[in-house]
């Protein structure tokens, strides 16, 4: 596997003098799924935000398929394969789900119709077919949660990052979206995930990176950096074993 897919390289961010993330360095393989984890304020949704270019870093780089895309805004980052999802859901509300598809799916598809035909195939993968032509504003929690990563799945994405993506959900819209993410990385795709359930990250987890005060304190397998007394320690803040669900 590719450990130049997406590296990551003392990436930095401060505001003022608030220090949000702090040197974090890691590789992602092509094919891989690594979890994301930590206590609220760790700097999760800040690194992914450096990530896809909505933030400049302070200092680091990063080089997603063998070059620097520092100074990248999102939409050439989006056309080089990187795709996202946000913790709060924001689809074009008075669009129906197929628009708000379909919008992305002009990213690689110049016509109409094939576009159209990419965004369909896409709410069939994700089985939303028929909801497609139902206000998005219309949608249950869960079908907007999957509509946010139709979106995404729209700019036919190499990687895709995902926001605490199941939050509010119940554990069978849970359970039925992990079986998704597994499809979907069955066919290729790179999957990182930020993520509090802790069931919801053994089960999508090559590997899991887990962030505190902005600073990255472990990573690896997620039985062994789930148990690990520093990771315990960030959640819970005691040394004391602790048994995950």
């Amino acid at each position: 596997m590719n450990t130049e897919f997406l590296s990551v390289d003392s990436l930095s961010k401060r505001f003022a003098g608030f220090v949000a993330v702090d040197r974090v360095s890691f590789n992602v393989s092509r094919g891989e799924m690594i979890s994301i984890v930590g206590p609220n304020g760790a700097g999760k949704t800040t690194l992914f935000n450096m990530l896809t270019g909505q933030l400049a870093p302070s200092d680091g780089e990063l080089r997603f398929r063998g070059q620097s895309i520092n100074s990248l805004p999102p939409h050439k980052r989006a056309r080089l394969g990187m795709g996202r999802t946000f913790q709060i859901a924001k689809p074009l509300v008075a669009l129906n789900a197929l628009d708000n598809v379909l919008i992305g799916a002009f990213l690689h598809n110049r016509t109409l119709r094939r576009a159209r035909e990419h965004a369909f195939s896409i709410l069939e993968e994700l089985g939303l077919q028929d909801r497609a032509f139902r206000r998005a504003g219309e949608l249950t929690l869960s079908e907007r949660r999957r509509l946010e990563v139709a979106r995404a799945l729209a700019l036919d994405p190499q990687i895709i990052l995902l926001d605490e993506v199941m939050a509010g959900l119940n554990a069978t819209e849970v359970e039925q979206a992990i079986q998704m993410f597994h499809r979907l990385h069955a066919r290729g795709l790179t999957l990182l995930v930020i993520e509090h359930n802790l069931r919801v990250v053994r089960a999508l987890s090559q590997r899991v990176i887990v962030l505190n005060h902005g600073v990255m304190i472990a990573q690896g397998k997620a039985d062994d950096i789930l148990r690990a007394p520093d990771v315990v320690s960030a959640y819970l803040g005691t040394r004391r074993e602790w048994k995950p669900s």
